[in-house]
């Protein structure tokens, strides 16, 4: 997405950037990863693929990402490769066929790639981040977060930041949640995190 891609988001933990071409080779590697095909749902992809997709990332409206990067990491050494933990996205999803056409809806994903970075609430503090980035930079009244049955951990994640659970989908083993947007749920979310929206600089 063009809105995003000369902006970051900075917080306490986490610095969110958007998905460069320099970001693509790690990326890549991350994705071979059966654990984590699995946990998001994706089929592996050549590395040419992989570029094509980071491309789609960066022209497509309806696609918003950013990377995520261990703060003290990028501090330290000033290298976002060697600070590079994850990725979280919203996709803004076409009108539902339910009558709630007036409501912009958009489905969030989160991915904590990097085994050292797990359980240290970098997965949470990201997804609140881009949460609230896009309620207020894109729009968003509604969320929408699908994860696997298994995945108790987003499970609860997803619960415990408000969600309700509206579908499940044994067939695909999934569960769907979702989260409408008002004002006392920003307020919690300031109250949680500190984002800060700065520019970007593609060094």
């Amino acid at each position: 997405m063009r809105l995003n891609e000369h902006l970051q988001l900075v917080g306490t933990n986490v610095i969110l950037v958007p998905y460069e071409a320099k970001h693509v080779q790690k990326y890549h590697r991350w994705m071979q990863s059966e654990e984590l095909q699995e946990l998001t749902a994706s089929e592996p992809l050549t590395l040419e693929q992989e570029y094509a997709m980071q491309q789609s990332w960066r022209e497509d409206e309806d696609k918003c990402t950013f990377l995520i990067l261990d703060k003290a990491i990028f501090n330290q050494t000033g290298d976002e490769i060697a600070a590079l933990i994850g990725d979280t996205n919203i996709f803004l999803l076409p009108p539902d066929d339910d009558g709630d056409d007036d409501l912009k809806t958009g489905e969030i994903e989160i991915m904590i790639a990097e085994q050292p970075a797990r359980g240290k609430r970098y997965g949470w503090e990201s997804t609140l981040l881009m949460l609230a980035f896009g309620a207020k930079k894109l729009a968003i009244r509604r969320f929408r977060a699908i994860t696997k049955d298994s995945n108790a951990k987003a499970i609860r994640m997803f619960t415990k930041m408000g969600f309700r659970e509206v579908k499940r989908v044994a067939v695909f083993q999934e569960v769907t949640f979702e989260k409408q947007v008002d004002a006392a749920w920003l307020e919690w979310i300031e109250r949680e995190v500190s984002l800060v929206i700065e520019p970007y600089r593609n060094e």
